[in-house]
């Protein structure tokens, strides 16, 4: 990917980062006026010294951090796969307004962080499955999901309420690594707005659902289960939520609305287990 597009992608995430850079920007345009060599050999130094002036830190790959990432890119590949393999399907009917003002600019997200994550693993960047490695049916579960919009949706809600639950879970391991961190909780709160544009969705089209997670599972459809295994949990920091005054006197909070204030994470372990059935290896 050109260094230049990864600034791009980075800026999209973090709309500060054109203020820490500049000038640093236009001094890496500049260097792409010399020799192809030259700029080839010194352009990977020159975007390590922007990341460290931008975030005041030197972005050191580290093993771990290669494997998250490389986690985020699977789920990436895989999520702007469907959305790109939706929006080309001739038996698939998306309602005009749906297709340009959500489906759409959402597969454009999830491509555009396929090519960010891409940018900065480098060479260690897992290689894109082929694309017919996926099955979006589950063996069969979700036969029509490329050819009734409402399998689609609700196939698009679990995707998504699994990848905003999968970034949550993976930011601890990069604490202490401020631009992956950024980046990727950048990332993560695109997902969730996601999650909530394709619950909307939903909701228009008649399913009772709210923009948000209630109480576990509340999908509809008992085959995505594990999507939503602790969401049920009640508790934070060792508080019952639910024994908490409520906003009138005399009540306390209810359980929905604990459930619905706090997202739960999900591990790498979790993350493989829900997603391997549609095709998505992480090796």
């Amino acid at each position: 990917m050109n260094i230049l597009e990864i600034i791009d992608q980075i800026d999209k995430a973090d709309p500060e980062f054109q203020d820490r850079i500049d000038p640093r920007r236009a001094a890496i345009k500049n260097m792409m006026g010399f020799g192809t060599k030259v700029a080839a050999a010194a352009l990977p130094f020159a975007f390590t010294a922007l990341l460290k002036k931008a975030y005041g830190q030197t972005a050191t790959l580290t093993p771990a951090i290669t494997t998250t990432l490389n986690i985020a890119l699977r789920l990436e590949y895989f999520e702007a796969e469907f959305y790109n393999r939706g929006l080309a399907a001739s038996t698939l009917t998306i309602p005009s307004a749906d297709r340009s003002n959500y489906i759409a600019p959402i597969a454009a997200h999830e491509n555009a962080h396929v090519n960010f994550l891409k940018g900065v693993l480098g060479s260690a960047a897992l290689p894109a499955p082929a694309a017919n490695s996926y099955d979006f049916t589950a063996g069969g579960g979700f036969a029509t999901v490329f050819s009734d919009y409402n399998t689609f949706l609700a196939v698009a809600q679990a995707f998504e309420d699994t990848g905003v639950r999968a970034y949550k879970g993976q930011a601890g391991v990069l604490l202490g690594q401020q631009v992956f961190l950024t980046a990727a909780l950048n990332i993560h709160s695109v997902e969730a707005r996601h999650a909530a544009a394709i619950r909307y969705l939903r909701r228009t089209r008649g399913t009772a659902i709210k923009p948000w997670i209630t109480g576990g599972n509340d999908t509809g459809i008992a085959a995505v289960n594990a999507v939503y295994d602790g969401e049920a949990n009640v508790t934070q920091a060792g508080a019952d939520i639910s024994k908490l005054a409520g906003a009138t006197a005399g009540t306390t909070i209810s359980v929905n609305a604990a459930t619905e204030s706090f997202d739960e994470p999900l591990t790498a372990a979790q993350v493989t287990a829900i997603v391997s059935p549609f095709g998505v290896r992480f090796s």
